[in-house]
């Protein structure tokens, strides 16, 4: 049997017709002792046939579908031009050696044509690839570089492609750059505290809050500006009017050394940076919400958005995350701790980050291992669910999230939580709902409205219809008057002359009657048999007493 090598280049299609095996042997060894010799290789594989690639983008295409294993119709038309014609009725005397096997079941799906894939024919491709621009005469090497280095990128850059509102690096940067502004503000923050404290150490008790300090240390500058006319700014400010009285009462008697103009412009500028990388900081924590809920939005809904992204960020992408076991997902964080513990083989931590979310904490001391076990379990789900489906929803991590609460009840109550089963069932229930109103595209009322129309059409027709098919009046009466007085009839006369008269008309009532017949003498049987069971006792009854009298 002949055959015949598809080699999918750069530039175009080839096949090669491998006529001389023979001399450089059948086996998969001899082929490799082969391949690096031009000559002794060309002796055995000659060109069939070579179709050029039209345009870039038509390379790209053909190389997509190679890459799927699909026959595209260039391909067919490319290897029916050039393959021996095969007779119908008879099988084809020659096979096609291809490098991908789902391109070549696809082939003898569509054309028939035998193909086969193993090491021997990939062996044959690979010495192909390594001298195919001597097999090609108009074809250089460097225009050959050329096509694979162009196609490549092409291809690579196609592959990239993905949806933008879908991607996780995004969350990576967004949470590392929230954690790094955090550990920022609260820096700044203390020094903003330190640096003004010097002019204003009352104020530290007072404000608490970090922000609230930085507006409040930018508004009063000098301690001794503030009067009773700034209470109602210092209150706005604050939200608090008794604190506001309360700071301009220490303002008046406060212990703070005064400071130079210079050195309190100094402080105002750097509250001022305080205060905008704190904006900056919610702005950024509103864009990861928005970003977690677009890309793991059951993952959001079951952890938090910020453990969610944390979880993401440490694992690499959302993928790495799905691909995780909950038994790793459950550590993940505490790796020092774990191989400590294998060291010194001691015992291994319970929990990583998912530590921080608020169901761990709320389980008490001796169920906070079995609720970081549970909930591992359930964020497993949540990630290979957001990964893997192409319907982004959040109702399997809501459903997670009550079954982790009903968890906890069980642990601190007892109450029984409902079944795994039946929670998925109720998820799975409530997403084709979701579709199936987001499909309709429109309101209940209109459905309604519209099946009551179709309903009124529909009458409307059979109706017409039904008017069509009526005879006239003149033809209708006398049936009915047939009718009645057969009705009649059959009422005045018995059973038996009833049943003769139905039998002679014939017709669909010859089939009732019988059934009738059937009922009513089960029932005359059923009359009869306790009557005679009566009688039967009182003539009993009867002999007995006359045998008593004869005694």
């Amino acid at each position: 049997m002949a055959l015949y090598l598809l080699f999918e280049s750069a530039s175009g299609y080839a096949l090669f017709h491998a006529y001389g095996i023979d001399e450089i042997g059948q086996s998969v060894d001899a082929v490799r002792a082969s391949v690096l010799d031009l000559q002794r290789f060309g002796k055995a594989v000659k060109l069939a046939g070579f179709s050029p690639f039209s345009s870039a983008v038509d390379a790209l295409n053909q190389c997509n579908a190679i890459s799927e294993g699909i026959m595209t119709d260039e391909l067919r038309n490319f290897l029916e031009l050039n393959l021996p014609k095969v007779k119908e009725g008879k099988k084809a005397k020659f096979s096609v050696g291809v490098m991908e096997p789902k391109v070549g079941s696809h082939i003898s799906e569509a054309t028939g044509i035998p193909c086969q894939s193993n090491e021997f024919v990939q062996e044959l491709l690979r010495g192909v690839r390594l001298h195919f621009d001597q097999f090609i005469d108009q074809l250089k090497k460097s225009d050959l570089e050329k096509a694979q280095l162009g196609l490549g990128h092409s291809y690579s850059r196609a592959k990239v492609k993905f949806n933008v509102n879908r991607v996780d690096n995004m969350v990576i940067q967004a949470i590392f750059l929230l954690d790094t502004l955090d550990k920022d503000i609260n820096s700044f923050s203390m020094r903003v505290r330190e640096w003004y404290s010097w002019h204003f150490p009352e104020l530290v008790k007072i404000v608490n809050d970090n922000y609230l300090y930085a507006k409040i240390a930018k508004f009063v500058v000098n301690k001794s500006d503030l009067a009773e006319k700034d209470i109602p700014a210092l209150a706005d400010l604050i939200g608090d009017e008794d604190k506001a009285k309360e700071i301009v009462e220490a303002a008046k008697a406060s212990m703070g050394q005064d400071l130079s103009p210079v050195d309190l412009i100094n402080v105002q500028q750097f509250a001022q940076r305080v205060m905008n990388l704190s904006e900056y900081r919610k702005k950024l924590y509103e864009y990861l919400v928005t970003k977690m809920n677009d890309i793991a939005p059951n993952l959001t809904s079951l952890i938090g958005e910020v453990v969610g992204a944390r979880l993401i960020s440490h694992a690499g992408s959302l993928s790495n995350l799905a691909k995780c076991p909950a038994s790793t997902l459950q550590i993940l964080g505490a790796e020092k701790a774990l191989f400590r513990a294998l060291k010194t083989r001691g015992n291994t931590p319970k929990y990583g980050l998912i530590f921080h979310s608020s169901f761990i904490g709320r389980a008490s001391a001796r169920n906070k291992g079995r609720m970081a076990r549970y909930l591992a379990n359930k964020c497993s789900i949540a990630s290979r669910i957001d990964c893997y489906s192409e319907l982004s929803t959040s109702i399997f991590g809501q459903k997670l999230r009550e079954q982790v609460e009903e968890r906890l009840d069980f642990y601190d109550k007892g109450v029984a939580p409902r079944k795994n089963l039946d929670v998925m069932k109720a998820a799975i229930e409530g997403i084709t709902n979701a579709v199936s109103e987001d499909g309709d595209g429109n309101d209940k009322s209109d459905v309604s409205a519209k099946k009551s129309r179709k309903k009124k059409s529909k009458a409307e027709a059979d109706g017409e219809a039904m008017d069509v098919d009526k005879p006239a009046a003149g033809e209708d009466e006398p049936q009915t008057e047939k009718k009645k007085k057969k009705k009649k009839h059959k009422l005045e006369e018995p059973q038996d002359e009833e049943m003769a008269t139905e039998a002679a008309d014939g017709g669909v009532k010859q089939d009732e009657t019988p059934k009738k017949k059937k009922k009513k003498n089960r029932e005359a049987s059923e009359d009869v048999e306790p009557k005679t069971g009566t009688e039967g006792k009182k003539k009993k009854k009867k002999k007995s007493k006359t045998e008593d009298n004869d005694v």
